[in-house]
């Protein structure tokens, strides 16, 4: 796939210039660049880290270079961590779509890809942060305590993104189970048929041996001629 660029002088005038009001456009604005961002991708979590990690970057930029009067830096941060979350909630979407696709079409979930697919949802939430995190260290000693707060928030309430993939990772993960435990479940019937069946040939030959057995006590021992 061809990756699409992120405009990140776009996001970082959107908040340079954003006033005290405005900051569901703002939120609105961030989660369309960043899906852009993420459609232009593979759904890896290499990816999808690197998309947040340079949209949150843009957006440190241009809230420490944003001198309105009265404007709340760690609101628009916020309002950041929103719009990036929204995106992520259809990047999630897209991810469960695909693995129940697959599954419908008789995709064993045990398979390496699909436990891998698995595996980066329940991961996602922890990616979302850790790529917060990495763009925190990047900002100026000013907007990175700007961060503070925010991403202590995000860590205590969680993400709706992350909510939703550990909702569907929870739910693949129930249909795994299952077919290991319906795998495990035919894989004893086949050995109880099995051992009835042997049990049945045993008993089969057994009854030979004692049928040719009988058979041989009923018959009398040849009479020896006399001299």
């Amino acid at each position: 796939m061809l990756k699409a660029g992120i405009d990140q002088d776009a996001i970082i005038e959107m908040f340079a210039s954003a006033g005290t009001k405005g900051g569901e456009q703002l939120r609105k604005a961030v989660g369309q660049a960043t899906l852009a961002a993420l459609q232009g991708r593979e759904l890896s979590l290499k990816n999808i880290r690197g998309v947040l990690k340079s949209v949150a970057q843009a957006a440190s930029t241009g809230a420490a270079q944003n001198v309105t009067a009265g404007i709340d830096v760690e609101a628009l941060l916020d309002k950041a961590v929103a719009g990036m979350d929204d995106a992520l909630v259809k990047a999630v979407e897209a991810n469960r779509l695909a693995l129940q696709q697959f599954v419908s079409q008789g995709a064993d979930l045990r398979e390496k890809h699909l436990k891998k697919a698995l595996s980066d949802l329940e991961a996602m939430e922890d990616t979302f942060i850790g790529a917060l995190k990495k763009a925190t260290e990047a900002a100026s000693a000013q907007v990175s305590s700007q961060w503070a707060p925010v991403l202590e928030k995000l860590q205590a309430g969680g993400t709706l993104s992350g909510a939703q993939a550990a909702t569907a990772a929870e739910q693949f993960a129930g249909q795994l189970h299952a077919a290991v435990r319906d795998s495990r479940a035919a894989g004893l019937r086949a050995a109880q048929t099995l051992a009835e069946s042997y049990a049945a040939l045993a008993s089969g030959v057994l009854i030979g041996m004692s049928d040719a057995l009988q058979q041989g006590k009923a018959k009398p021992a040849p009479a020896k001629a006399k001299k």
